[in-house]
């Protein structure tokens, strides 16, 4: 019995001692043909590392370990190429090399502080990062630097953010997938993926196919299985990649060998991407984000001019479709160190982006600034701890509600090496008010139809309205594509141009609080349609789902003409009603042989002798704008008919608005 102990004792004693003892790769210590096999290996993985290998170096350094685990140049360069590919596995490697021989590396030290840093363990990295001797100045300011980002990540530690974070497994793969993009009502995304894909080619060194797009859809709070969208977008064996989609996920931007190229969704096809001659320069545009319904254009780029690195820049799109000089976005955001991946919130003033400067905790860290109503940006803020942490967390975007983001990053619980998570907000610690049907639309004092479906949704966070819905024919139900407009009824800017779907009809528009909108919609062949929203500018987040039905020209068809104003009391038209006169003009000089009725209405506010004439008279006032705008007059009859024909119920302040109206009937075609 005591020999059994004695040999224990001296095999536990041996185990320890070869764990501290720096063992080489030589024939007497792990046999003449394993030394062999491991000294190709090693050969084979530094070979890889000189190139950026970084994936296939760790393969064969793994090859040389499992021959022998204590050798500290072994585990030293296991643990650099682990930085670079999982940094959360590098500890491990790094530790045991600096115990083997600290004398291993003459930046061991360093890399026992990064390797910490990524850990998160920061105490212990400062004490690393201090303990090294720097050999110039660029080395010393590289280290402050590290010092400085555990300070910072140490303190966002004790103060997390109010945010669940998840990997979205559905989506993630053994493969790198990375920069996803969704549309503002999160209904679908699409994202880059390196995993396999028909007429993908793998390559050898990086063990990844070609970059391809992919998508998937939003249903039941779940994510679908994702489907690569192929070609034109997608080509064979060559690399392409998402950067942004707008609003209403009917433009997406992507880089095709280096440049920003648009996409449009063609029906349920995207259309062969084109590049973005006027962004497009000898220089690197990695990430860009289309802000303010399509009409300017955040992007990132290393172009001359800048502040240091990659900046952010922008451009804005003029009248013409055409996009202007870029411009940097400044010293207040941009940085002497690289910012990355921008996102602009469909609110037009929140941007989010990635940066390794400001207050980083090391790598690229999560920011967002606010743009002031004096054009000013506020000062970046770090989107906090678990959001950000101590490696690269990047192409960041979130959803117009603000309750769900999504980015890249990588993470010891990943799939694979980046992988898409989500990031759920919580938002204060008090519940969230979510607002009734009658509340809502009461607030947007808005008209509704008996076709029109109205659901609502409230984040007191968010000053956004998202309108979205489908345009279809009123008799068939079937898609129609039609033209969108937006205006700012008051300054008469157009704040949104575009088209509905003409697969299916959807459309999607983004409106910050605070103004009164007025929305038109027209087809070939049809009467146009408007609706008039007028938002508060207290007003948090809200989505209003409208069902357009498009009329033919027949007779008897009705339509509310949403926005047109009257001095109170009088017939007097305001300014604001031009833009929708206008475009009942040019409809009836497209339709030249169309006769209408103008009919005004009111509530039952008041007696039949004041609203009866009250009505007529800003039915005149309507043909009388229609005549000046060379509308024959044998064309345009009016009649006011006071408050005979209500559509909603006067009992409410809501009901007696939509009774307020001015409206067309079709006389004859």
């Amino acid at each position: 019995m005591k020999r059994i102990i004695t040999i224990i004792t001296i095999l536990l004693l041996s185990a320890r001692l070869a764990y501290t003892q720096d063992i080489p790769f030589h024939k007497s210590t792990v046999g003449k043909d394993n030394a062999k096999i491991a000294q190709q290996a090693m050969k084979e993985g530094d070979k890889y590392m000189k190139m950026d290998y970084f994936y296939l170096a760790i393969e064969q350094y793994q090859i040389a370990y499992r021959i022998n685990p204590h050798n500290s140049k072994l585990n030293y360069e296991l643990g650099i190429a682990f930085l670079q590919e999982e940094p959360f596995n590098a500890l491990t490697y790094i530790e045991k090399a600096y115990k083997l021989n600290p004398s291993v590396a003459p930046d061991i030290l360093y890399y026992l502080g990064l390797a910490n840093q990524y850990a998160g363990n920061f105490t212990e990295a400062i004490a690393h990062y201090r303990n090294f001797r720097p050999k110039d100045k660029d080395e010393t300011d590289k280290v402050r630097k590290r010092i400085s980002e555990c300070e910072i990540g140490d303190e966002l530690k004790k103060n997390p953010a109010r945010a669940i974070i998840t990997n979205v497994r559905e989506l993630n793969s053994k493969y790198n997938e990375h920069s996803p993009i969704i549309s503002a009502d999160e209904s679908v995304m699409y994202f880059t993926s390196t995993r396999e894909a028909a007429g993908s080619v793998m390559n050898q060194e990086t063990q990844d196919y070609n970059e391809s797009i992919w998508q998937s859809y939003r249903e039941g709070g779940k994510w679908t299985r994702p489907m690569n969208i192929g070609e034109p977008i997608n080509a064979r064996n060559s690399d392409v990649a998402t950067v942004a989609l707008s609003n209403d996920g009917q433009s997406m931007i992507v880089v095709v060998d280096g440049n920003l190229a648009i996409s449009r969704l063609m029906g349920n096809r995207w259309s062969k991407p084109v590049v973005i001659s006027e962004i497009k320069s000898k220089s690197k545009e990695s990430s860009a984000s289309f802000a303010n319904n399509d009409r300017e254009l955040f992007f990132i780029s290393n172009r001359p001019g800048g502040i240091g690195g990659t900046d952010i820049w922008y451009s804005i799109k003029d009248r013409k479709g055409k996009w202007g000089n870029p411009i940097n976005l400044g010293p207040q955001v941009n940085t002497p160190f690289d910012e990355e991946s921008c996102f602009m919130h469909p609110d037009g003033r929140t941007l989010y982006f990635s940066s390794k400067g400001h207050n980083s905790m090391g790598g690229y860290d999560i920011f967002k600034t606010v743009k002031q109503d004096d054009g000013t940006w506020s000062k970046p803020e770090n989107l906090g701890y678990p959001i950000n942490t101590s490696y690269d967390d990047v192409a960041f975007v979130l959803c117009a509600s603000g309750r769900n983001g999504y980015f890249s990053t990588r993470r010891a619980e990943g799939e694979g090496r980046y992988d898409i998570c989500m990031v759920s907000f919580l938002g204060p610690e008090k519940p969230m008010i979510l607002s009734n049907e009658d509340n809502l639309l009461a607030s947007f004092n808005q008209s509704i139809t008996d076709n029109a479906m109205e659901k609502t949704v409230e984040l007191k966070t968010m000053r956004l309205t998202i309108v979205k819905g489908v345009t279809i024919d009123a008799f068939t139900l079937k898609p129609v594509e039609a033209a969108i407009e937006v205006v700012d009824n008051e300054t008469r800017d157009i704040i949104f141009s575009g088209t509905s779907n003409s697969h299916t009809g959807k459309f999607l528009v983004s409106l910050p609080s605070g103004k009164n909108y007025g929305l038109a919609v027209k087809a070939e062949g049809y009467l146009f349609h408007s609706e008039n929203f007028n938002i508060p500018a207290a007003s948090g987040y809200q989505e209003i789902e409208k069902e357009i039905r498009l009329n033919k020209f027949k007779k008897d068809v009705k339509i509310i003409l949403r926005n047109v104003f009257f001095d109170t009391g009088l017939a007097t038209l305001k300014s604001e009603s031009f833009l929708e006169l206008n475009r009942l003009a040019e409809m009836l000089k497209e339709a030249s042989t169309l006769v209408i009725e103008i009919s005004g209405h009111t509530d039952n506010q008041g007696t039949s002798a004041i609203n009866n004439p009250l009505s007529k008279n800003r039915a005149k006032a309507v043909v009388d704008y229609l005549i000046s705008q060379g509308i024959p007059s044998h064309r345009l009859f009016h009649e006011g008919y006071g408050s005979t024909q209500p559509v909603a119920d006067n009992k409410t302040d809501w009901g007696r608005q939509q009774n307020r109206r001015v409206e067309f009937k079709v006389l004859s075609e």
